[in-house]
């Protein structure tokens, strides 16, 4: 675990590269200390469409 760990904070430093264990220090600032996950607002789903009744099949 050091600089070539990806998966560790010192690694991703020298990387460049940002992800769970680095998270960008704009979205952090911006939010409050939360990530952007945390914040995100919940999704509407939306409404379940109604069928029309299908007619008897006649013979």
């Amino acid at each position: 675990m050091g600089r070539g760990d990806k998966k560790t904070a010192k690694g991703k430093r020298y990387a460049s590269s940002y992800g769970n264990v680095r998270p960008k220090a704009a979205a952090k600032k911006a939010t409050g200390g939360k990530t952007a996950a945390a914040v995100k607002a919940p999704v509407a789903k939306a409404p379940a469409r109604k069928t029309a009744a299908r007619k008897a099949a006649t013979k």
